[in-house]
């Protein structure tokens, strides 16, 4: 024992263990050898037993709340909204001008959220590095690259300065290594590598339906990532907000890296944010129909909030204002705004009030009578899980911005088997907005609304600089890359 842990170590660890009733995890302790005994050892090291038994008992246990009051829900004021549709002219060119001031002075970042494996699209790779099927070969980490490398160069053209937007991207355990080799293998798509920040969300225990952590093996602990909402202990914990500050990014805009539409630092919706002093705000689509597997944003017990749509009772769900839309509209799409001061405090004040949100799963398991392992066939477990969402309550000052559905959101969830969400129905949203964007510019496209039309992140960011294909009949598959002598299809 003495190789591996001392005498006294191993007593305090015993007795932490027992306090907090995990004692079972050293069952097999003594049948280990040195090489499972410190695997187990290392594997209990980062675990806060005082916290992950305070958030089970206040999630699953005997401390669990009343839960929200529903009763309280009211959509978010008006003043707080607004909408791309509804704006002027005017209005747009002064939120756009005030985000790319502000991007040319170095203020503005991006944060992807990419821990997810592409696991339901069928590939063992990490979903950022997806090929959906475009001409280009272009992936979903490639497009969003680009698209920032775009914005810098609008920035400088409207500044003169040469400003840099960091790209952090927050990866798990399975997904940092492969999306490090990634960006390497492809020279960071054009990106300088000191502009991208790879970090990693922790891992916590899995719980069985009793509170005891769920053993994977007889000396290794089940876990899983903490959700999207483990970004604020990542921030604070793999040095985010340090290089925030070193850099003096006071924006940043956070998005799940799955929706090939996305517009990354979006200028228009970061400098409403902006010039708004929105310490947090949110980027929503209409929702389509009562019933549509979306969370909304509203005000609930007096605080802003997203309700998840299972939470929404069908009458709520359907109600309707006086112009006809739903009363709770506001579809939240993981598209945000938030400052670095706001960050910072809610990484020094508020990270352990966000609250847990519970997922049952079939975990596989050793089985603690027999040492089996085994495989169940219903959920066995709990993982949970935090929201990114759910620090919006904290801010000062929130804002909501409502974008065009079919323009900047269409997310790849599933293999091309499933009906919706899809490499298909991504693609096909990208054609389509492209489509608008030459005939918005004047062009005429001949050709059928399934046909490839693809125009490179490097020469437009949102339809704009497309002026030469004014009068032209251009015919399908078009693709427009960085070069316009590249352009088929004319």
């Amino acid at each position: 024992m003495s190789d591996v842990i001392s005498e006294g170590k191993m007593e305090a660890m015993k007795e932490s263990l027992a306090r907090h009733g995990q004692e079972h995890v050293l069952t097999w302790w003594e049948e280990l050898d040195n090489a499972g005994k410190e695997q187990l050892v290392k594997d209990l090291s980062d675990v806060d037993l005082e916290e992950m038994t305070d958030m089970y008992q206040k999630t699953c246990g005997d401390d669990v709340g009343p839960g929200r009051d529903m009763s309280s829900m009211e959509p978010v004021d008006p003043s707080l909204c607004e909408s791309i549709v509804s704006s002027s002219p005017a209005q747009l060119s002064l939120y756009r001008d005030a985000a790319l001031l502000a991007a040319g002075a170095g203020q503005v970042g991006v944060l992807l959220l990419a821990g997810g494996q592409g696991t339901r699209l069928g590939v063992p790779y990490p979903k950022g590095m997806y090929d959906i099927g475009l001409p280009s070969g272009k992936t979903l980490y490639q497009i969003q690259v680009e698209r920032v490398l775009r914005l810098q160069e609008l920035a400088k053209r409207l500044t003169g300065q040469v400003g840099q937007i960091p790209m952090y991207v927050m990866t798990s355990e399975h997904t940092k290594q492969p999306t490090l080799e990634f960006f390497k293998k492809h020279d960071y798509f054009g990106m300088n590598e000191d502009q991208l920040n790879i970090f990693e969300q922790r891992t916590i225990p899995a719980f069985d339906m009793q509170g005891r952590f769920i053993m994977e093996t007889k000396s290794k602990l089940a876990r899983s990532p903490d959700g999207n909402g483990g970004l604020y202990w990542a921030l604070k914990n793999q040095g985010v907000l340090e290089d925030l500050e070193k850099r003096d990014v006071r924006y940043l805009h956070v998005y799940c890296v799955d929706n090939v539409l996305v517009r990354v630092a979006d200028p228009v919706f970061m400098g409403y944010c902006i010039y708004n002093h929105a310490e947090a705000g949110n980027k929503v689509v209409e929702k389509s129909y009562p019933e549509e597997a979306v969370g909304v944003v509203c005000k609930l017990e007096g605080k802003i909030q997203v309700v998840e749509y299972s939470e929404i009772s069908k009458e709520t769900s359907e109600l309707r204002s006086s112009d006809g839309r739903l009363t709770y509209c506001a579809g939240n799409i993981c598209n945000h705004f938030f400052t670095t001061d706001f960050l910072k405090r809610v990484c020094d004040k508020h990270e352990r009030e966000l609250p847990h949100h519970i997922a049952k799963k079939k975990i596989p398991f050793t089985d603690l009578a027999s040492g089996q392992a085994c495989k169940p066939g219903t959920p066995n477990g709990i993982k949970l899980e935090k929201f990114v969402f759910d620090v919006f309550q904290f801010s000062n000052s929130f804002v909501v911005w409502e974008c065009i559905r079919e323009d900047e959101f269409s997310p790849l969830k599933n293999a091309d088997t499933a009906a919706k969400d899809t490499p298909t129905t991504s693609r096909q949203s990208l054609y389509m907005q492209h489509r608008r964007f030459l005939e918005t510019a004047g062009a005429t496209v001949e050709g059928a609304d399934k046909d490839a039309v693809e125009i490179s992140p490097l020469v437009t960011f949102a339809g704009e600089g497309l002026e030469e294909y004014a009068g032209k009949l251009l015919k399908t598959p078009i693709t427009i890359g960085h070069c316009a002598a590249q352009m088929n299809g004319h």
